[in-house]
């Protein structure tokens, strides 16, 4: 990332993380395309597959002048990149799950006297891996093409496990792809899965929240039910959403991060339960860093916030007892 779009990531924390969010909170709408500070947080290098696909960064004003980074401001530039269990710009794509050597991935260490938590992780785009608030590691690629990492870290019960998603986008602050499916203005979907080797899995006991929802004819599109961001009339997954026409002119609502969401302190019981998907829904069922290893993850299942098309900005959280 350049030093322009580490200042501007910097100069957006200061302004949503000035006080801690709680329910209720007013949300953020912005309009139309946001500036691009940052071409791509990554290179598939030397020789990038055909499905690469940039990582912009973007810079957008809100109507209260709120500025904000999307799709998202991302620990991508200084967290520890996870091992990879599949990753087709590393080489890493291994035939068997028994082929990958579990023991050469570091082990990060939360609780000298813990028990040591194999986990495997996907994240359809992006995810960030915190353990009772410390950031683990994050995606060795933010998002195309699809692959899959493994982690290990030392941790005693209680703990609190938190994932930052994130839905990439080309199309930045419009919640849009470019995808050759969809022409140059489509809104892809989210998803995320993961197993670990205590029994915890990716399920609708999780906790899942949204905080940046595009694209919108219209900020109203978006109806708060309590705590609850409500986009169900649009349609939750394809092909039942349908995109509004107003492409670079469409709207985004956006929510504050709370202060200290990862911590295991933090109250998330008037957050929204996760959302649990398919295979289908999230259209993963040829793809190989996830078909190829099912015991990887035997028993989990992809989760979301409620709109896995819309809900571009999504907070996890479980606390495993």
């Amino acid at each position: 990332m350049s030093a322009f779009g580490r200042t501007c990531l910097l100069a957006a924390t200061v302004v949503l993380a000035a006080a801690p969010a709680k329910a209720g909170d007013s949300r953020i709408v912005t309009q139309g395309l946001a500036e691009t500070v940052t071409q791509s947080l990554f290179a598939c290098a030397p020789n990038p597959p055909r499905n690469f696909r940039a990582s912009p960064v973007g810079r957008i004003t809100a109507r209260d002048g709120t500025v904000l980074i999307v799709p998202a401001d991302v620990a991508y530039a200084a967290g520890a990149k996870l091992a990879d269990l599949y990753n087709d710009c590393s080489g890493a794509t291994p035939g068997h799950f028994a082929d990958v050597k579990l023991d050469s991935v570091p082990v990060v260490e939360i609780d000298r006297d813990g028990d040591v938590i194999t986990g495997t992780i996907i994240g359809d785009n992006y995810f960030e891996l915190y353990v009772n608030g410390r950031l683990v590691g994050v995606d060795a690629v933010p998002y195309t093409p699809f692959n899959s990492a493994v982690v290990r870290f030392r941790v005693k019960r209680p703990y609190t496990i938190a994932l930052k998603l994130v839905d990439w986008e080309e199309r930045l602050g419009l919640g849009m792809e470019t995808n050759p499916r969809g022409g140059n203005w489509y809104a892809g979907d989210g998803g995320a899965i993961a197993r670990f080797s205590d029994g915890t899995v990716t399920d609708a006991s999780w906790k899942a929240q949204t905080f940046y929802i595009a694209p919108l004819a219209s900020p109203d599109d978006v109806i708060e039910n309590g705590n609850v961001h409500d986009t169900s009339k649009l349609g939750r997954v394809y092909p039942a959403a349908k995109l509004p026409g107003c492409r670079d002119r469409c709207f985004a609502v956006h929510y504050p991060i709370p202060a200290g969401w990862a911590a295991p302190g933090f109250d998330d019981s008037s957050w929204p339960s996760a959302v649990e998907f398919t295979n289908e829904d999230v259209g993963v069922d040829h793809l190989p860093a996830f078909t190829r290893y099912p015991e990887a993850f035997a028993g989990a299942r992809w989760i979301w916030s409620s709109n896995l098309v819309l809900d571009n900005l999504v907070l996890a959280r479980k606390t495993v007892r």
